[in-house]
């Protein structure tokens, strides 16, 4: 049987980023799944009272330096996101719809908003902006609002992030192999041993 890794994710974590630069790579070499659930990280955050670290002056320092640290070791571009935090809610109504309703493109999109948020730091909250990241990449940005608007997508948004908070989830990235909880890109070497 194969194994699985359920990657419990929020486009507005630069941790989430780097977990998401690393783990194709660790499932393709332990022949494992990797199942992409996007969540509303502000919804996980309200319910188990959570914070992002970043709301503490000191620890939000240290930490974008320890992603630098992680960014380097992985071999991969980060940028800290001058409009950092990001309210995500149109983004990952965005994401759910994309893999709800066209799969195939699922990969493409989630690369570039990834990449136009923690490589290029883009205002990814702006319309405008986000409007001229899809464009560019191919996406029709009325199609993407549309999506945005479909209440079956709003719903399982919703759903996720409830399942996510019901797993345990406090914050992301949060990765299940079986029932075990990994949280944080830099945790991945367990992800890696669970899956091996």
């Amino acid at each position: 049987m194969t194994k699985s890794v359920d990657f419990y994710f929020d486009l507005g974590s630069p941790a989430t980023y780097l977990a998401y630069t690393q783990l194709p790579k660790i499932c393709a070499e332990t022949h494992s799944e990797l199942v992409y659930i996007p969540m509303l990280l502000g919804g996980v955050f309200k319910a188990t009272g959570n914070a992002s670290p970043a709301m503490i002056p000191a620890k939000g320092r240290y930490m974008f330096q320890d992603l630098d640290r992680y960014a380097k070791r992985y071999g991969v571009p980060l940028k800290f996101n001058p409009h950092f935090p990001i309210n995500t809610l149109m983004l990952m109504r965005a994401v759910t719809g994309i893999q709800l309703r066209h799969p195939q493109r699922f990969q493409a999109f989630i690369d570039c908003l990834f990449d136009a948020l923690w490589v290029e730091g883009r205002s990814m909250d702006e319309p405008a902006t986000v409007a001229a990241v899809l464009s560019k990449h191919g996406f029709d940005p009325n199609e993407i609002l549309a999506l945005t608007n479909d209440e079956a997508v709003k719903a399982r948004l919703k759903e996720n992030t409830e399942t996510a908070i019901k797993r345990g989830v406090f914050g992301a990235p949060s990765m299940f192999v079986g029932n075990q909880l990994f949280f944080g890109q830099d945790r991945l070497d367990f992800v890696a041993e669970a899956l091996r």
